[in-house]
């Protein structure tokens, strides 16, 4: 199991896109979201980009087999784990590519070191402060795991109302079941780690330091997105100096619906 030992902690990581060796592409940093865990394939999302780069992607801390943390975390934290394992794998600089709260933690990367980011691609995500933030979930109140599931469906994708829940019974059974599913509730640290990174989440705020961003930037986001809504990508992209903008067809997880998503991004990143 491949581990890098970052500030003295373990952290899970994967490379992909490196076979054969001599074809890989550029190095590439994809940042996951909310409870990431490579174990889950819904965790999984860079989709075709293995096939063009040298993928590198981690299970960040709080979160799947890293290191869970012994007190709270910032987002700085997480950035600067980012930058650790980069430099870990022998990388200066890499495209770096973040999905719903990595992209929170793609731009305080991006902010933080500058020099280690080539191209930026912020997914489904928010910048917080007065830019907007993506939904609260730290604000909740107690909610049944059900209850919780049937939430992150209407949010996930706005067309996912009552009316078409109604109409689509399978469907909905079939999005309930995968948003209640957590394997791995019961391991040491699960929820702490989680709470963790929830916590760091609500305090994540880089508006007013956008505009010092210099490298290209591609924002993208999902028609129907509940979770960070176009409205939001759409103030994210005004704020950060030459980005460009593009709304995809489909909800938080807009690449996985619109077939064009990944297309745009990899042009964007060979560019």
């Amino acid at each position: 199991m491949p581990i890098a030992e970052l500030g003295g902690h373990p952290f899970y990581f994967e490379r992909h896109g490196r076979v054969p060796a001599e074809s890989a592409g550029p190095p590439l940093l994809f940042l996951g979201g909310t409870g990431g865990d490579l174990r889950r394939p819904e965790t999984r999302l860079w989709g075709p980009l293995a096939r063009q780069f040298d993928l590198l992607t981690f299970d960040q801390r709080g979160m799947g087999r890293s290191w869970k943390g012994d007190g709270p975390f910032s987002m700085a934290d997480y950035a600067d784990d980012a930058a650790a394992l980069m430099e870990s794998q022998g990388w200066d600089r890499a495209h770096v590519v973040g999905v719903s709260f990595g992209g929170m933690v793609a731009q305080e990367f991006a902010l933080r070191h500058p020099a280690k980011t080539a191209r930026l691609v912020l997914c489904c995500t928010a910048p917080g402060g007065a830019g907007g933030a993506s939904f609260a979930y730290h604000g909740l109140p107690e909610m049944t795991p059900g209850e919780m599931a049937a939430l992150k469906v209407r949010i996930a994708d706005t067309r996912h109302d009552a009316a078409w829940a109604k109409a689509n019974p399978a469907e909905y059974r079939l999005l309930l079941q995968m948003a209640a599913a957590d394997p791995f509730h019961g391991e040491p640290g699960h929820a702490e780690g989680a709470a963790r990174q929830l916590a760091a989440r609500a305090g994540h705020d880089c508006w007013a330091r956008l505009p010092r961003l210099t490298m290209p930037v591609l924002v993208m986001g999902g028609r129907h997105d509940g979770i960070a809504p176009p409205r939001i990508a759409t103030a994210l992209a005004a704020r950060i100096p030459g980005a460009r903008l593009r709304i995809f067809e489909g909800g938080h997880l807009f690449m996985l619906e619109d077939r064009t998503a990944f297309a745009a991004m990899a042009d964007f990143l060979n560019a």
